[in-house]
């Protein structure tokens, strides 16, 4: 038979669909959001932004049902990531151009994917691009992939790859666009990736890590100032200095040279980050929950090692540096006055004595008059005018060794 004879089966299609659904239950409402498009133009299976799926009535024939189920999770998955948004500011960041850039965009949006998409009831489709194939390691996003390879002969075999504009964000002569049939509404295109978000969360330990990544992130999505702040902390973590500290288990080479005496050597342990929050009266219950996400995104920041990250909080005194189990459980409790001064002083007298803090303040305080014996990074809660709250005078900026950035700012 044909491809111009070839007539869509639906039923067999469709029955792919539901087997997909039971097999990935979090996903049901995405994919019984994607409107069917036939068309003889696509290789296989692709979408768009609007989340209609175009779909080879000769690829559906020649494909078993279980194949095709996994192509339907696929599919979705590069709507639901949001991969065409993502390739547009991709491509705007760093100048691509061309049809093989976008190859190469949809060929990351596909490693991102498919590195923890089968298994537990769904069939690994035929051809589908794995990051090992590549030489890349797993668990990375799109924009990781794209900075770890280039077209070349480990991706050859790969020039027919199209998943649509709904995997890297350019437009195909086939797409309906957006005054087509059948499209999503963004508003729409959001309450459904809210709707499986809240199906992830709400069951945890059942989707792999990639999908709870991100559903994470569609209820706390990723700000530039998140990236800011996770940046310093990372440079102040990573600097000479930091971590380093003595140790007689092996001497050092110099002992050699020095009769009769043991010198320590220098090694360099895991660095430690004590947050300081500014819990005083000037500061909000919605920044305070801010605070708390950030504390998050800082325990990132040094490789998920919540034991190497402890918090502070701090108004006019600062009593007891707490561990970091489960940011929303600390109890950040204050009201008063602001000295961040004693929240500076209390973390450097901790017996876990800290390589780095980071204060997340409106910065309504005064600093310490002298550099303190650490890396410092400031998170500050932006304030039109920044009175005291006890007099009329305008209090100093965050002084000059301290990295300050500014939370909630929409612009590098």
């Amino acid at each position: 038979m044909t491809a111009t004879a070839t007539v869509l089966d639906r039923d067999k299609l469709l029955t792919a669909r539901l087997y997909a659904a039971r097999a990935r239950p979090y996903l049901a409402t995405a994919l019984f959001a994607l409107h069917v498009v036939e068309s003889r133009r696509v290789p296989t299976m692709a979408v768009d932004r609007h989340w209609r799926c175009y779909v080879s009535p000769l690829f559906v024939d020649r494909t078993p049902v279980e194949d095709l189920a996994g192509v339907w999770v696929h599919e979705v998955s590069h709507l639901l990531r949001d991969h065409h948004g993502r390739g547009d500011r991709v491509v705007r960041e760093q100048g691509l151009t061309g049809p093989a850039e976008r190859l190469r965009i949809n060929i990351a949006a596909d490693c991102e994917i498919n590195d923890d998409a089968y298994g537990d009831g769904l069939v690994k489709p035929e051809g589908a691009v794995e990051p090992r194939s590549l030489r890349l390691p797993d668990g990375e996003l799109m924009e990781e992939y794209l900075r770890q390879f280039r077209l070349g002969p480990l991706t050859q075999h790969l020039a027919w790859l199209d998943c649509g504009s709904g995997a890297d964000g350019l437009d195909r002569e086939w797409d309906l666009g957006p005054d087509g049939a059948h499209g999503l509404t963004e508003q729409e295109r959001d309450a459904v990736r809210f709707r499986v978000a809240e199906g992830i969360t709400g069951r945890p330990g059942t989707a792999p890590r990639g999908w709870r990544r991100w559903a994470e992130e569609v209820f706390h999505p990723p700000q530039p100032w998140r990236e800011l702040l996770g940046a310093a902390v990372r440079s102040a973590v990573s600097a000479s200095g930091a971590g380093d500290d003595y140790t007689y288990g092996r001497p050092s080479r110099r002992s050699t040279g020095v009769s009769g005496v043991v010198l320590p050597a220098l090694r360099r342990r895991p660095p430690r980050v004590c947050v300081v929050v500014d819990t005083s009266g000037s500061v909000s219950d919605s920044e305070l929950g801010s605070a708390l996400l950030e504390v998050t995104a800082i325990a990132r920041a040094v490789g998920g090692r919540r034991d190497l990250v402890s918090v502070l909080p701090c108004d006019a005194a600062a009593d007891r540096v707490l561990a970091l189990c489960r940011a929303e459980d600390l109890p950040l409790v204050g009201g008063g006055g602001t000295d961040l001064r004693a929240g500076f002083a209390r973390a450097l007298r901790d017996s876990r004595r800290p390589d780095v803090v980071v204060v997340l303040t409106d910065g309504q305080t005064p600093w310490p008059a002298a550099r303190p014996a650490c890396r410092t990074v400031v998170g500050l809660f932006p304030r039109q005018t920044r009175w005291s709250e006890h007099t009329d005078r305008v209090p100093t900026s965050p002084p000059d060794w301290a990295r300050v950035v500014t939370i909630g700012a929409t612009s590098r």
